[in-house]
């Protein structure tokens, strides 16, 4: 009866996710409501104006002095050129990191200098500026190669005459836009020249495509159905942060601002109700953060005319995400693309936190707050989130701190468990456990994969990500990467067949339970694989018993059993000490060295442990993250049956 029941509210919920509120932006005021709220661009103060000293006096001092030191160092900056065969390096060689770490740093290095001169205002810093918006504007186009289309007639060199707008490009729109806001009068006396310059490239690169064609992230893509990824709410912040700040016609003004709400619509409604991000937590600053930035500068702008969204209750849970997802500090759950640390932006957390009223939230991001002026802020990304920081100092360091480590959350949207041996400490086992499709954003063939972590270190790991390649968002070569792929999680090659992506590869059966003294999680597997693994039926079911460990069943019914080889990956030594036990020698290099056991039906499966050989550009990225340690443990059934049982017992020896 209380299976029946939690069905019944799975079901309830589930349902709930296309029941939502649709429109919570766009329709809220008509565009003449919108045009009354919006404050003209000529009052529009967000910030403090460049000689409101006073309201710059509030800003925390050792930040704006760390500022100005480090400007010191680009007064008489070589700004580096971007020459046509750097950015031909993503068709010739895949690689996108050369061209990359020029243009970004030339953003760094503009906003560096604006920072240090609105700290300073004695003007030795406002030639330097110059140089720079100048130099950006002389670019042939302000985005990456690696977000070029990929046809015979773009080849990895931008076509300057059809602009297109991507990430990187909106950001730098914002960011001189941004300088045009602080130093307009200083750079009108230098040359008028400077100013209409920001503006018509922005107008050209980037309002007029997105006043008069459809970008590709802004809906559901057609190519595969996937909703939006986060560049849909990270590009539209710096859409209406150009618009508001640059634009002098009102109804242009108002009408992109229109626009850009039906955008973010389409990014919010299709998100699932628990505001799960199929990206990770490595993508919650881009995602939920960034529709978050959307809503803060819209309220800048019409003096709190959006101020209900804080209390909409996806909206909250779309925060909530970032303390769900954590693991202990700094670990957070890296499923797909995400990576296993996490650096939090503690302002940006703490913000969001208090306009929800999430107390828990609020803790975290004070938490995490740095050190005043202990290093330089962003420069090239979100940069309104900078400023605010700013002003936020001694609040962040009186305010109380904690991570809120939630000893249970179930995630229907997502279908992610995770569970803890005890609520608000990282001591003792945890995991977390997914079901969902092989068609996410960002998406690894991984449906039932889990990891297992103890005493907030990594025990089963998920490997993630590694460095972004031409070959990391081709389709036809995204799963030859040997992390992306089913084998290389904790997942079974099943008949000699692994995972296959795409939205008719999913979970079904999937169920949760929880008690005082245990979690359960359980899937059916089988849609993830293809046709040719011949799989009726593979439940799968993760159990925490508290302070005990870890079982994983795996209950089996296979049109014909010819291989079956279950996987492990962990990020220490691991061996097989006799038939039926695998140790693995769990080593963290900042706690205490144990020995932990996995247990196994020794007549039914032999076991082995390789290690894992980085030889791919995309390896260097796991060796950042994990550096040369990744094994995977596999387990050959020694004679298949197409029905059986597998268990895995996981405990310190």
């Amino acid at each position: 009866m209380k299976n029946l029941i939690f069905a019944f509210t799975l079901f309830l919920w589930i349902g709930n996710l296309s029941a939502q509120d649709q429109n919570l932006l766009s329709s809220k005021y008509s565009v003449q409501e919108l045009q009354n709220r919006l404050i003209p661009q000529n009052d529009w103060k967000p910030f403090p104006r460049l000689d409101d000293r006073a309201g710059w006096a509030k800003a925390d001092k050792a930040y704006m002095q760390a500022y100005i030191k480090a400007a010191e160092g680009y007064l008489d900056y070589d700004w580096p050129t971007l020459p046509a065969t750097l950015s031909l390096l993503i068709v010739r060689t895949g690689n996108r990191s050369e061209y990359e770490a020029i243009t970004f740093k030339r953003r760094t290095v503009l906003f560096t200098l604006m920072m240090a001169e609105i700290a300073e205002n004695k003007g030795r810093f406002i030639d330097p500026i110059i140089n720079g918006v100048w130099a950006i504007c002389e670019e042939s186009w302000w985005g990456v190669p690696a977000h070029l289309p990929k046809s015979k007639d773009i080849s990895g060199l931008m076509d300057v005459y059809n602009p297109f707008v991507e990430l990187f490009s909106a950001e730098t729109g914002a960011l001189l836009a941004w300088t045009d806001y602080f130093f307009g009068e200083k750079f009108d006396a230098v040359s008028p020249q400077i100013r209409k310059r920001i503006y018509n490239e922005v107008n050209y690169r980037l309002m007029e495509p997105l006043e008069k064609n459809h970008q590709g992230w802004m809906s559901t893509y057609s190519n595969n159905g996937r909703p939006p990824s986060n560049w849909n709410p990270w590009i539209t912040s710096n859409w209406i942060t150009f618009v508001l700040l640059l634009e002098k016609d009102n109804v242009r003004r108002t009408s992109m601002t229109a626009k850009a709400l039906g955008v973010l619509d389409e990014f919010l409604n299709p998100y699932p109700d628990d505001g799960g991000c199929d990206e990770g937590p490595s993508y919650w600053g881009a995602a939920a953060a960034s529709l978050y930035d959307n809503v803060v500068i819209l309220n800048l702008a019409s003096n709190d005319a959006f101020k209900y969204v804080f209390a909409d209750e996806k909206f909250k849970n779309m925060g909530r995400f970032i303390y769900r997802f954590q693991i202990s500090d700094p670990y957070f759950i890296n499923f797909s693309d995400a990576g296993p640390k996490l650096g939090i932006g503690s302002s940006t957390v703490y913000r969001y936190g208090k306009d929800i009223q999430d107390q828990s939230m609020m803790d975290l991001g004070a938490y995490y707050r740095r050190k005043s002026g202990s290093n330089i802020l962003g420069g090239r990304t979100h940069l309104s989130r900078s400023f605010f920081e700013l002003f936020l100092q001694d609040e962040l360091q009186n305010a109380p701190q904690r991570l809120p480590l939630p000893k249970d959350v179930w995630m229907p949207g997502l279908q992610v468990a995770i569970a803890r041996d005890t609520e608000g400490s990282s001591n003792g086992f945890f995991f977390a456990a997914k079901g969902g499709s092989n068609d996410e954003n960002h998406n690894h063939n991984d449906i039932g994969n889990y990891v297992v972590y103890y005493d907030g270190k990594p025990l089963l790991i998920d490997v993630g990500s590694g460095k972004y390649t031409l070959r990391t968002f081709d389709d036809n070569q995204r799963y030859d990467i040997w992390f992306n792929s089913s084998d290389n999680h904790n997942t079974p090659t099943i008949n000699s067949v692994t995972q296959r992506n795409g939205i008719d590869y999913k979970a079904t059966d999937v169920s949760y339970k929880q008690s005082k003294s245990s979690t359960e999680f359980s899937l059916n597997m089988a849609g993830a694989y293809p046709k040719e693994a011949g799989v009726n039926y593979w439940q799968r079911t993760i159990k925490l018993n508290r302070g005990k460990g870890i079982r994983i069943t795996d209950v089996t019914d296979l049109q014909k059993a010819t291989a079956v080889r279950e996987h492990l990956m962990t990020c220490y030594p691991a061996e097989v000490s006799k038939p039926g036990e695998v140790i693995i020698h769990y080593q963290p290099t900042d706690g205490k060295a144990l020995d932990f056991v996995i247990k196994y039906n020794p007549q039914q499966m032999k076991a082995e442990v390789e290690k894992i050989k980085f030889v791919t550009e995309e390896d260097q990225g796991v060796l950042q993250k994990w550096g040369d340690v990744i094994r995977r443990i596999n387990f050959d059934v020694i004679n298949p049956k197409i029905k059986d049982r597998y268990t895995f017992e996981i405990k310190k020896k």
